[in-house]
């Protein structure tokens, strides 16, 4: 009995010595498994994923970019609600704000419907401008008449994509200025004058464009007139119009103020 429970005892304590053995071996296997090249799991994303757009910003450019964001909020804001208060019916606001309204929608932002009108224009006018130039050499020379409609007409026929300012810029200056002035080209309220400016805006503007003063040369005086004639009916419509004369609309003499900056009338 005693014989038996020895060896009994010794195989149990081999039995039991065995298990940690091959736990240990087990193991040891994984680890030289890993160290043997196996890649090891790449780490979780971010909960919240990669970060884009303001948020990708270092703080100093997410602060100048939100204050970009909020002065362009402030001028939309702004711009429509000037636009909603020109076409809004009289009220108080435009009684007590209409020359700050005025001042931010003329000439640009002018509404009309002009567009939808049953009788359209049957006159084409033709706005024309000519110069008095102070020569380098000491002379004074009065220029030949520039036909701004023809030129803005040659840049937009051909052209799939006029500008705005090919299409409308000396159309509407020179609508705003009949607007404003009587037939002895005198201004009728404040926006004569603002009229006004707008042409000799757009006169120094092409003139330097097309290099009216020369070489050491300055424009001292411009003087616009327009060349209205009548529409000739389509041949299909058995209209019959009487053969007519332009007609012109001569303004005076007005003196060019001094050059800004960027080279135009001030």
């Amino acid at each position: 009995m005693t014989g038996l429970t020895g060896v009994a005892g010794v195989t149990g304590g081999t039995a039991a010595a065995g298990v940690p053995d091959r736990e240990a071996a087990a193991g040891h296997g994984t680890a030289g498994a890993e160290a043997g090249g196996r890649p090891a799991p790449l780490p979780a994303p971010p909960p919240g994923g990669p970060r884009a757009g303001v948020a990708a910003l270092s703080p100093r450019y997410q602060v100048g970019a939100a204050l970009a964001l909020g002065v362009v909020a402030v001028v939309v804001c702004a711009h429509v609600g000037l636009m909603f208060l020109h076409v809004a019916p009289s009220n108080t606001l435009t009684k007590q704000h209409g020359a700050v309204v005025d001042e931010w929608i003329y000439p640009e932002f002018e509404q009309n419907w002009k567009l939808f009108a049953p009788n359209p224009l049957q006159q084409n006018v033709s706005v024309q401008v000519r110069a008095e130039v102070s020569t380098a050499d000491g002379g004074v020379r009065t220029t030949g008449w520039y036909d701004l409609s023809a030129q803005d007409g040659r840049a937009i026929r051909g052209n799939p994509l006029p500008s705005h300012t090919q299409q409308n810029e000396l159309r509407r200056a020179w609508d705003f200025f009949v607007a404003t002035h009587d037939s002895e080209n005198r201004p009728v309220g404040l926006r004569g004058a603002l009229s006004e400016n707008y042409l000799l805006r757009i006169a120094a503007l092409r003139l330097a464009r097309d290099g009216v003063a020369g070489p050491g040369g300055s424009v001292d005086r411009v003087q616009y007139r327009s060349r209205t004639t009548a529409v000739s009916p389509p041949p299909w419509s058995g209209e019959k119009v009487s053969a007519q004369r332009p007609e012109y609309r001569e303004l005076p003499w007005w003196p060019m103020p001094a050059r800004d900056p960027e080279g135009g009338a001030a």
